[in-house]
């Protein structure tokens, strides 16, 4: 079987003055080579269990009856997640040497290899398997991209549970293997101290841990922290019949929660020159998520939360209106301090409680915001969104007439090579210029998706990334 040439994709790279960068194409990951690297990590006991995990995990739900279903609250998982039909592209992201050969055509210059089922590891929960199964992730994929490092790096898999374990891993994946991008757990599902349930850990407010360890290691090893983390079976998302009500929407939600807590858990005041990354959820919820965030403080930042307190209200004025236009419905009720209380006040369920604590009551005080104008600044330096090639939506990101403060957001294209909505692995660059044609994004804007923004957020902590690349002067001729 040939591989195709010529396709439309290519053409679209030939045309454009500036490099095609895929800061999110995934591997398909071959298990049996895999499970060797594994067994040197972790020994026969390791590789064993974890064949087997592969083997059954996925098969919950086929195996289970509708009744039983229900009963356990399986969720309903994907029916294959790869394209089967046509066979080169399913074998492309396994083999690296065919995927190196066919990224011309593709009409990509350099890609950034995530993992497929290596995403899941950095979240098994027993801390032993899911520490060997990414060190043997990270040194299998170290070896077998070593070679193509011209055109496309892997990304080494980071899990958070602690920030030792955290930087433990990173210290390996870089310093020993030499990767020079991560991807790491984006939450932790912790179980409750009552041992029924778990709660969930955004790392960067009220975590269980401190992670600024791990943020200052990510600047000292130089290395972009990327989340690419499933929400699937989380919340909402957990329909036992339904596999793309719980998929759609699943990454964004991880991305917004992790994106979330990092501004209002003052990571990005405190790391002013740390980058993020939250892939494959789109841009859409992070142009909501700042529009919210400037309302949000419009509102209750520490000024505005004068309007709130009980203290001010007017109460002989509030019974007097009362009585004058309540009628029937406030005869008779506001004899007691009860009542008046209740109508006042309502109960602390909705109107809140009467009392706050001076120290706690400015919730933006750790952003160290003093004018909506700061949020952008903060969103548009330390902040990327990956963005799927087949996304309308892509086109907001870019949009300062409808963004707040003229803000135009950090999307970076992201190709999802090896994942089931890729059908045709040629046709991504052409699905992501078709907002140039339709006349959502102009040219300009085309080249800060494909290649400004992704050169920008792996090169502002390591100036070095492209070095040695296919793309290493022109990445220099645009930096200067």
């Amino acid at each position: 079987m040939g591989v195709k040439k010529s396709s439309r994709s290519a053409q679209i790279r030939a045309r454009v003055n500036h490099p095609i960068i895929d800061s999110d194409g995934h591997t398909l990951e071959f298990v049996p080579a895999y499970l060797d690297y594994l067994k040197q990590v972790g020994g026969s006991r390791i590789r064993d269990g974890f064949a087997k995990r592969m083997l059954e995990h996925g098969d919950q739900w086929y195996k289970r009856s509708a009744s039983e279903r229900a009963e356990t609250r399986t969720r309903r998982s994907a029916w294959w997640g790869v394209p089967t039909r046509n066979t080169l592209d399913r074998v492309t992201p396994a083999l690296p040497r065919l995927l190196h050969e066919r990224l011309q055509d593709i009409g990509l210059d350099f890609a950034v290899i995530y993992p497929s089922i290596g995403l899941g590891m950095v979240h098994i929960g027993d801390e032993e398997l899911r520490r060997a199964a990414c060190r043997a992730l990270n040194v299998f994929h170290a070896d077998t991209f070593r070679e193509y490092a011209d055109r496309m790096t892997p990304v080494a898999a980071i899990p958070m549970h602690t920030p030792t374990e955290a930087i433990e891993e990173m210290e390996y994946a870089v310093g020993h293997l030499g990767m020079k991008a991560i991807v790491m757990a984006s939450y932790v599902l912790r179980p409750l101290a009552s041992g029924h349930g778990h709660w969930y850990d955004a790392l960067c407010l009220d975590s269980a841990h401190d992670y600024d360890p791990v943020w200052a290691k990510c600047q000292e090893l130089r290395v972009t922290p990327t989340f690419h983390s499933s929400t699937q079976g989380l919340g909402t998302r957990a329909s036992i019949s339904n596999y793309m009500y719980n998929h759609i929407g699943h990454f964004a939600v991880s991305g917004e929660a992790l994106c979330k807590a990092a501004f209002m858990g003052g990571v990005c005041r405190r790391f002013p020159d740390l980058r993020m990354a939250f892939l494959e959820g789109g841009v859409g919820w992070a142009c909501s998520l700042y529009s919210d965030l400037i309302g949000h403080w419009k509102k209750r930042n520490r000024s505005g939360m004068e309007n709130y307190d009980p203290r001010n209200l007017d109460q002989d004025l509030f019974l007097e209106l009362h009585r004058r236009y309540g009628g029937k419905m406030v005869e008779g009720k506001l004899e007691d301090k009860e009542s008046r209380e209740l109508a006042m006040f309502g109960g602390t369920s909705f109107f809140g409680a009467s009392q706050e604590d001076p120290a706690t009551l400015d919730e933006f005080a750790r952003c160290e915001i003093s004018r909506p104008e700061d949020i952008r600044d903060v969103f548009t330096r330390s902040f990327y969104f990956g963005c799927e090639a087949d996304d309308p939506i892509n086109a907001w990101a870019f949009d300062a007439k409808k963004n707040p403060y003229g803000a135009r957001l950090g999307a970076i294209f992201s190709s999802d090579i090896g994942h089931w909505d890729v059908e045709d692995i040629n046709g991504v660059v052409e699905e992501a210029y078709e907002l140039v044609e339709d006349g959502l994004i102009t040219e300009n804007d085309f080249r800060d998706f494909v290649f400004a923004n992704p050169l920008k957020m792996w090169t502002h902590m390591n100036p070095d990334f492209f070095k040695g690349t296919s793309i290493e002067d022109q990445a220099r001729s645009y930096a200067t």
